[in-house]
């Protein structure tokens, strides 16, 4: 971590970690509690420049102001689905090129108050994996974000969410643009800060970090006991279909994915997610519902079947409500826990596997053969 002051470069406090925070003000021989307030003015109150820091002395911000900065992303648009979904892009500070899209669910109560705000976050700009159905891996991969880009996006969402509905978020999903494992590091800090009392204060509980299936890190998350819920993005049930549509499941089979899921329960003992988005004739056959009744059964775990939106350029298509039918009765035969997750902002391409940043960017990097 650079912190010392001597340097030209300014410290960017977002990079920090509320640790490194600690450190950075003790070097500057800081008394103790400052960190925490300037913490809480970066994540509770979400300033963007120290003269906004007014319970520092004038002195104090004009000495951090030499030294340091806040920078934060920048909005730039956003659409509002016909059902409420909120879709919002992101520039990157500094970067025109690099831009993010996040995601805001929200569910009403009968009354229309509003119940469960759900923010989708992104945690890279495109994705290296390049699962065939989603159209963020067909930008491929540019760069990580920074733990403080990831936290922006939510305390951007946050507070539009208090203005427009007069209750902070309730919940995030890790299941934007990026594979959240790919930036292990980020997804913990950003999470850790997200969950801190001086911060938004949201509860590990109601945080849910998706992955395609990078074992060695959900292995990790078990190890360090990372307190929020882990889903996976399974969408086949057999490893011929799945490394069709998901190249890494060449590297990383259904046979390495149990072994790591078994290890992670057997440490945590919290059940796992599974989501499997379902494709018309393809892995939406009673067969398939019982081959992922199998998986389903490795730990106990629940499934969220989720109904496909339409990606431009891909062959595979929603299932039809036969099918889905068919396919649940299966799943209910077996006992296990299921619950179809109907589509969202698809006319804004909001949901699930649509967001992607199409204004002529060139293709990122990809695991992707063809």
């Amino acid at each position: 971590m650079a912190t010392k002051t001597d340097t030209k470069e300014k410290v960017n406090l977002k990079d920090l970690t509320k640790t490194e925070l600690q450190e950075f003000c003790d070097d500057l021989g800081l008394q103790s509690f400052r960190s925490d307030q300037i913490f809480q003015w970066l994540y509770q109150k979400g300033v963007h420049s120290f003269e906004e820091m007014t319970n520092l002395s004038k002195d104090l911000r004009n000495q951090l102001a030499e030294v340091a900065k806040v920078p934060t992303i920048e909005h730039v648009r956003q659409q509002e689905s016909k059902d409420g979904t909120i879709k919002f892009l992101f520039k990157l500070q500094g970067e025109e090129e690099h831009k993010v899209e996040s995601v805001l669910i929200p569910d009403f109560y009968d009354d229309g108050a509003a119940n469960r705000l759900t923010v989708c976050v992104s945690s890279q700009v495109g994705c290296v994996f390049g699962c065939s159905f989603c159209a963020t891996g067909k930008m491929g991969f540019f760069r990580s974000l920074t733990h403080g880009e990831i936290v922006d996006q939510v305390q951007y969402i946050d507070e539009l969410c208090e203005k427009k509905f007069g209750k902070g978020i309730t919940n995030i999903v890790y299941m934007g643009m990026g594979e959240p494992l790919h930036n292990y590091s980020a997804i913990v800090n950003s999470a850790s800060i997200i969950t801190d009392e001086l911060s938004i204060n949201l509860s590990p509980k109601r945080i849910t970090v998706s992955t395609v299936g990078l074992t060695k890190q959900i292995k990790q998350l078990a190890d360090e006991r990372q307190p929020f819920n882990l889903a996976i993005s399974l969408h086949a049930a057999n490893d011929e279909k799945r490394d069709e549509i998901m190249p890494i499941n060449n590297s990383m089979n259904l046979e390495k994915l149990e072994e790591a899921v078994k290890y992670y329960y057997g440490k945590l003992h919290r059940p796992i997610t599974y989501e499997y988005l379902l494709f018309d004739e393809f892995n939406d056959t009673p067969e398939d519902a019982r081959q992922l009744a199998d998986i389903v059964q490795w730990v106990p775990s629940k499934v969220n079947i989720i109904m496909y939106n339409d990606v431009a350029g891909v062959a595979l298509k929603g299932a039809r409500e036969d099918r889905l039918d068919a396919f649940m009765q299966e799943l209910v035969k077996r006992d296990i826990t299921a619950t179809v997750r109907r589509s969202r902002g698809d006319d804004i391409d909001a949901g699930c596997g649509q967001l992607a940043i199409k204004d002529g960017q060139e293709k990122g990097k990809t695991i992707r053969k063809n």
